[in-house]
């Protein structure tokens, strides 16, 4: 009784089909593969900008030196 049978399941897919139509429901379908694909290619093209083109620089100091900081750029 907890558990839902393929019949519920059957009757449950009719009235979804009445109620929308073969048309409207083939048509959500489409824009939800659509919209899956769009989020999947932002995604990558996130992961390929993310990427860094050069090795970042490092600055090396002596012990006791002192190291010139540009502070006229802002981190981010």
């Amino acid at each position: 009784m907890g558990s839902m049978s393929i019949w519920h399941w059957l009757i449950v897919v009719v009235v979804v089909l009445l109620l929308f139509g073969k048309g409207k429901v083939s048509d959500l379908m489409g824009d939800l593969a659509k919209g899956i694909k769009s989020f999947k290619k932002g995604m990558a093209e996130d992961d390929t900008a993310a990427a860094p083109t050069t090795e970042p620089k490092t600055l090396e100091a002596k012990h006791g030196e002192t190291v010139p900081v540009d502070k006229t750029k802002t981190p981010g």
